[in-house]
């Protein structure tokens, strides 16, 4: 065996003992294993009663629902801006418009009845700090009701309104020019964009406050975490990260694949390019890998 075979041989048995033995070992003590998303919410009781959309309309009147809630597809504002229901509640309530269409049946109607419990909160939220959002009181037949209601109205979301329904009062995606108040606009002049500003700041100030800490702006979380990752983390954030203060959304399986497609969209537009050029940088190393070792022992040939 040559002097260049030996050297190749010792290269090939580091990078091997590196990429089957250390990078694993590494990657376990870093991300600990964990059972993979269901979202299923196999610890959620499912609704017992079947409910009717025209009595959930009402029934989500006189419930209180929209003391909150905006509902604009059924023509109910928002009873606050954001940065005042911030203020009030931590965090701006959602629009429940098409809350339905993203969020698991099953957790919906669980979250509705004890919000801290669905959220898997309880380490957060208890008897000395109550929730923003109270425990439901109504009948079981008036939850259904609701359920049935919110589901009628839903319509299907692109990524992007997933994303700005399921993340988007929480986290700001500065890439796509999206803040926890809404979309960036364009300013006429300093003074509104100073106006702007201040707002977001203060609604910021009261998210932390509510919290605890700032969520962070999740431009390139598809690419630091990727989207394993960020699957597993929605379906049940205490199982990546215990005690973090990001509550279990519930979100069905689809809607968390149309929030991916919206993050990648974002921090990794050029996914599809990348991967299309990557057999073709390959090629072009073991091609000049070939040539390079041609090439040396034309040249060591004529030297001896």
């Amino acid at each position: 065996m040559n002097k260049e075979l030996k050297i190749l041989a010792i290269i090939i048995i580091l990078v091997g003992i590196t990429y089957w033995g250390i990078e694993p070992y590494a990657h376990s003590k870093m991300h600990p294993h964990h059972e993979p998303a269901t979202f299923k919410y196999e610890d959620l009781k499912p609704l017992p009663l079947k409910g009717d959309a025209k009595r959930g309309a009402q029934a989500i009147q006189n419930n209180g629902c929209t003391g909150c809630h905006s509902i604009k597809a059924a023509g109910i504002p928002a009873p606050m801006d954001p940065v005042s229901a911030s203020a009030s509640y931590g965090v701006n309530p959602p629009d429940l418009s098409n809350i339905a269409a993203l969020i698991d049946k099953k957790f919906l109607a669980n979250f509705i009845k004890h919000p801290v419990k669905a959220f898997k909160l309880e380490h957060k939220f208890g008897a000395n700090r109550p929730f923003p959002m109270p425990d439901f009181f109504g009948s079981d037949q008036d939850l259904a009701d609701i359920v049935a209601y919110l589901e009628s109205i839903a319509k299907p979301q692109e990524p992007r309104g997933a994303f700005e329904t399921a993340c988007g009062r929480c986290h700001n995606l500065r890439y796509d020019k999206w803040t926890v108040i809404g979309p960036k606009p364009k300013f006429k002049n300093e003074v509104e964009k100073a106006d702007f500003e201040l707002k977001k700041a203060k609604y910021e100030a009261n998210l932390k406050k509510y919290l605890g800490t700032t969520p962070p702006d999740l431009s390139m979380f598809i690419r630091s975490r990727g989207p394993e990752y960020i699957r597993d983390f929605v379906e049940n954030p205490q199982k990546l990260l215990h005690g973090t203060a990001m509550p279990r959304v519930g979100l069905t399986e689809k809607a968390t694949e149309e929030v991916i497609k919206h993050l990648e969209h974002v921090g990794d537009r050029k996914k599809e390019k990348r991967e299309k050029l990557g057999p073709w940088v390959l090629a072009y190393f073991v091609i000049l890998s070939i040539l390079a070792y041609l090439w040396k022992e034309k040249i060591w040939k004529e030297l001896h």
